[in-house]
């Protein structure tokens, strides 16, 4: 008999970004079906008594997913928590055993894949955009979305540059892209002269200002330009719990 999926979360700190996905996440739960469970934990929590919640997580049959909400406070080692999690629960696909069945040539070595990007690649499906062959940068190379959305889009055919911080002169990679993915976390990083007409455009970047979300592109003026392009909020971030959602059941069944 399969078991029913539940997903696990847990919350350190009073982030208020943080706390909204959380909730969220639980809500689409409840809409899908799925069971869930929250744990919140104040930001002065040691990393001990995180590790303890995780490997009671990891030792509950009943519970088949878990995911830590990031960012973490700063006395706690992120990747000491995130190797703490049993591989098999791991709902973001971030330990390192499911990151790098992931990471090799064929994402299919790994039952799970980490869910913003997996969220992109569904996006850019659904709205038949063609991947092969065309020239896709994505800016920013973090674990959680930059690094595995460039695997995606290799794994597809394109031809990916990633850029960073440290990128000089930006705009003339990003004029070059056909397909554009930014999580650099600036806000209006990405303005209308920094990219081609028609391009698709993913935005990733989520920042707050006051009770406003902005994303990393400017969405006013780049939209005038693009054939594609995703809104912040309501684009990328709801294909993102869809995805954990995925996984979630992915587990569940295995």
């Amino acid at each position: 008999m399969k078991k029913e999926p539940v997903l696990a979360m847990i919350l350190v700190g009073n982030d208020p970004a943080s706390s909204i996905y959380v909730r969220r996440k639980g809500a689409f739960c409840e809409e899908v079906g799925i069971g869930s469970k929250t744990l919140k934990f104040p930001v002065s929590i040691s990393e001990k008594k995180l590790l303890e919640a995780i490997n009671g997580f990891n030792r509950d049959k009943k519970i088949t997913a878990i995911m830590v909400q990031l960012p973490l406070p700063r006395h706690i080692n992120k990747i000491k928590i995130i190797e703490s999690i049993d591989p098999k629960k791991d709902a973001d696909c971030l330990h390192p055993e499911n990151y790098g069945k992931f990471a090799q040539a064929d994402e299919s070595y790994s039952i799970i894949a980490p869910a913003t990007p997996l969220g992109i690649i569904k996006l850019l499906e659904e709205y038949k955009v063609k991947i092969e062959g065309k020239r896709a940068v994505v800016v920013g190379r973090s674990n959680i979305v930059g690094k595995p959305a460039a695997q995606f889009l290799l794994n597809r055919g394109a031809t990916v540059t990633v850029c960073h911080r440290h990128t000089k002169n930006l705009a003339s990679h990003t004029r070059e892209a056909d397909i554009l993915v930014v999580a650099a976390g600036k806000k209006n990083l990405i303005k209308a002269d920094m990219v081609k007409k028609g391009v698709v455009v993913v935005d990733v970047g989520v920042n707050r200002v006051g009770k406003k979300i902005f994303g990393d592109v400017d969405f006013a003026n780049v939209s005038k330009k693009a054939s594609f392009i995703t809104p912040v909020p309501g684009g990328v971030g709801p294909t993102t719990i869809a995805m954990l959602l995925w996984n979630t059941v992915k587990l569940a069944e295995k």
